[in-house]
């Protein structure tokens, strides 16, 4: 299948090759997937670009874990203090401290990075 790689500029262009990696994906023409890898490529950075990631805020963070691990907010109590700390934490108002932050992690096997503010991580602020 002769293919044109399509420059991803809007939205329609963003369907239209991602459709046509749908097709390439069906040929088993080397030349198909090498277009089908360059075209995945550029789908790839259209959406990088167009719905950049961002990291969950802390509140966010911690209400998702209490979500998926079934706990409430008195659940926390152990880790972050008081129940105030927790409602506080919760609601934006207080940052963790370290031995908040290295409770959280070995309670909920997770990376110390997401629980530190990026101005502390990174020294400048976000």
């Amino acid at each position: 299948m002769k293919a044109t790689l399509i420059i991803i500029q809007n939205d329609a262009d963003h369907a239209e090759a991602k459709s046509l990696v749908e097709k390439l994906m069906r040929s088993g023409d080397s030349e198909d997937l090498a277009r089908m890898t360059a075209q995945a490529r550029l789908v790839e950075a259209y959406e990088r670009t167009r719905w950049p990631r961002r990291l969950p805020s802390l509140p966010d963070l911690l209400t998702y874990l209490m979500e998926q691990h079934g706990l409430s907010r008195a659940d926390l109590v152990p880790l972050l203090g008081t129940p105030s700390r927790v409602s506080e934490v919760l609601n934006g108002k207080r940052e963790l401290s370290m031995s908040m932050i290295l409770k959280l992690r070995e309670r909920f096997q997770i990376s110390a990075d997401l629980l530190i503010p990026r101005t502390q991580a990174h020294g400048v602020a976000a």
